[in-house]
């Protein structure tokens, strides 16, 4: 089980340098709003999925007036085993990854070594936003588990991608576009298979948690949306064969798949509360946990972000005692309420680790929060 013991940041976000040591049960980083409390949360995160869980462009991952950043973790990976990773990324060129000082031959190799689980207030565009947010949660989620499922995603973009360039010009050539489908279609039908399956598996979970934070009081659904519901990737380009010429570009497949959240039957973009949609969100987060500890047999690091924004009393305490109650591994959790963040740590272990943010400064603090 990867348990991070020390990390090191240099020019990340607002965190010029810093090296911190953490408890492997529970970390605990306080302070205000704007102060590097996700930051923090991200570096772990980007260690473990060699990107941003919050920032899709790289180029605000840099610290103001740099043009690069690095990071290292060093993890005990079981059995008395460390081993160091780090990443480092510049302006204009290729980001590096190794693990003990070796570079990986491909950066898909890193995904699932460092498993992990975050929660953050960006989730909200999971309800929010448009499917790419949903599908690259998905995608997220399962290439950590299924490295054969993150092959074939990667495949079927870089296909896509050929083919789109195809249908732009003015008279695209026919037996081009038949190979492209022709190496697309198993691609899709896989993609689509595995997709479906998760979503049988995810539903009865995300319900589960959401009945405890909620109390029963409302029931929600996950209903998986595509194009190749019923239909093979062949029929499917043959029916839209002259549509995408005349649009220049790919209209449907498994990359506008979608996945429809829905509360008492009703969309929950549109009728949950703010309370409702992140309940809902930590609910589908937390069955995110359960499943890869299942696929893996051991816990991923959990990362909350601000977990309680939104929630009102009543979901705190059923999320606070769901919390407790459940054989966690290494936990970071950020908030901006001492008193109710000291209240959880106590409740949930006393092997736990203090931090106090202050401009992308990180002290690490003995004993309780000081004001």
């Amino acid at each position: 089980m990867p348990v991070l013991h020390k990390i090191v940041i240099q020019d990340f976000r607002n965190i010029e340098l810093q090296e911190l040591e953490f408890s492997p049960n529970l970390n605990c980083i306080w302070g205000g709003n704007g102060e590097g409390k996700t930051n923090l949360l991200d570096a772990i995160h980007y260690l473990s999925m060699t990107k941003s869980g919050i920032q899709a462009s790289e180029k605000f991952n840099y610290r103001h007036g740099t043009s690069a950043f690095a990071l290292s973790g060093e993890y005990d990976m079981g059995d008395g085993i460390m081993s160091r990773f780090s990443i480092k990324v510049a302006d204009g060129c290729e980001k590096r990854i190794r693990r003990d000082d070796k570079p990986y031959p491909r950066v898909s190799e890193h995904i699932g070594v460092l498993p992990i689980v975050l929660v953050s207030p960006s989730d909200t565009d999971l309800v929010s936003e448009s499917g790419d947010e949903r599908r690259r949660f998905v995608n997220s989620f399962i290439s950590q588990m299924d490295r054969q499922y993150l092959s074939d995603v990667q495949q079927y973009n870089r296909y896509l991608a050929q083919r789109n360039r195809l249908l732009k010009d003015e008279e695209p050539d026919a037996s081009l576009l038949e190979a492209f489908d022709c190496r697309i279609a198993p691609l899709a039908s896989s993609i689509h298979q595995v997709r479906n399956s998760f979503t049988v598996s995810l539903l009865p979970v995300v319900q589960k948690y959401y009945e405890a934070i909620s109390g029963g009081r409302e029931t929600v659904s996950i209903a998986y949306k595509s194009d190749l519901t019923g239909k093979s990737w062949e029929a499917l380009a043959a029916s839209r064969s002259e549509r995408d010429r005349i649009l220049r570009y790919t209209g449907a497949g498994v990359h506008r798949d979608d996945f429809a959240f829905t509360l008492d039957g009703y969309p929950l973009r549109r009728c949950g509360s703010q309370g409702q949609q992140k309940s809902f969100l930590v609910a589908l987060k937390f069955a995110q946990y359960e499943i890869m500890k299942n696929a893996y047999g051991f816990p991923p690091i959990l990362l909350l972000d601000d977990l309680f924004d939104k929630l009102d009393i009543d979901r705190v305490g059923n999320l606070l005692q769901m919390v407790a109650g459940h054989d966690f591994g290494q936990i970071f959790l950020s908030d901006t309420d001492k008193t109710r963040t000291e209240a959880l740590v106590d409740k949930i272990t006393s092997d736990r680790a203090y931090f106090k943010a202050s401009g992308g400064t990180f002290t690490k603090i003995d004993g309780q929060l000081q004001d």
